[in-house]
């Protein structure tokens, strides 16, 4: 089993909608998936459909009940905020070594997909970041990025962050901003001028007659040999 972790810069950048991506991606190749969202924070129980957890379940085609929600979200917290603020403000806390034990659950999926939470430095506990997760789970990293005003600071710092952490980074993706500064091409390259040899893809905002990136042929190489 392949596993990939999808991480960000930063929080609402566009994590889900690569992970929703690359589900749909993976699925028409042959491939079977599975996605996880270990930890999700501002989680609406009324309005499970338009949650994170919810959009990966719509993705694999499997219904949003009580059990599939805890199958890919076992700790969720009302509070939009960090995961060791949200847990603290209902009394709870996320276990690392069981979030850890969790992710690595034996399945029958070719590929994992972990979608994280928020920035690769965001706390989840009092020790611990999305980083040491993704160090202890020795999973290659999918870098999601913007391209607003300062996203170049945030991206380097990320990638400094995986790297003194051992990470070993698949690829960065830049995500069109709402706004943004100059073009997304220019952007992108003064990242890869950055990171020699990791594949930096762009993905521009949705437009009439404009699909998004394909994501998969820049990361053949971390899918199960067998289906390549």
């Amino acid at each position: 089993m392949t596993t990939l972790f999808v991480t960000s810069s930063g929080t609402d950048i566009g994590k889900t909608f690569v992970t929703v991506q690359l589900i749909g991606e993976l699925r028409a190749a042959g491939y079977r998936t599975r996605a996880l969202k270990p930890i999700a924070t501002g989680f609406d129980t009324a309005a499970v459909a338009q949650t994170d957890t919810g959009r990966l379940l719509h993705a694999l085609n499997l219904p949003a009940t009580a059990t599939n929600v805890d199958s890919i979200s076992p700790w969720r917290f009302a509070a939009p905020l960090s995961p060791d603020m949200a847990a603290e403000r209902e009394h709870r806390a996320i276990p690392f070594g069981e979030l850890v034990d969790f992710c690595r659950t034996a399945t029958t999926a070719d590929v994992t997909l972990i979608e994280g939470i928020g920035g690769v430095m965001v706390p989840l506990d009092r020790e611990h970041t999305v980083v040491d997760w993704i160090a202890a789970l020795r999973a290659p990293a999918l870098l999601v990025v913007g391209s607003y005003l300062g996203t170049l600071s945030h991206t380097l710092t990320a990638i400094a962050a995986l790297r003194e952490r051992g990470c070993t980074l698949a690829a960065v993706i830049v995500d069109e901003s709402t706004e943004q500064p100059v073009p997304l091409t220019e952007t992108a390259a003064t990242i890869r001028r950055f990171t020699p040899g990791v594949p930096i893809l762009t993905i521009p905002r949705w437009r009439d007659g404009v699909t998004t990136t394909p994501l998969l042929p820049a990361l053949q190489s971390y899918w199960p040999k067998r289906l390549r």
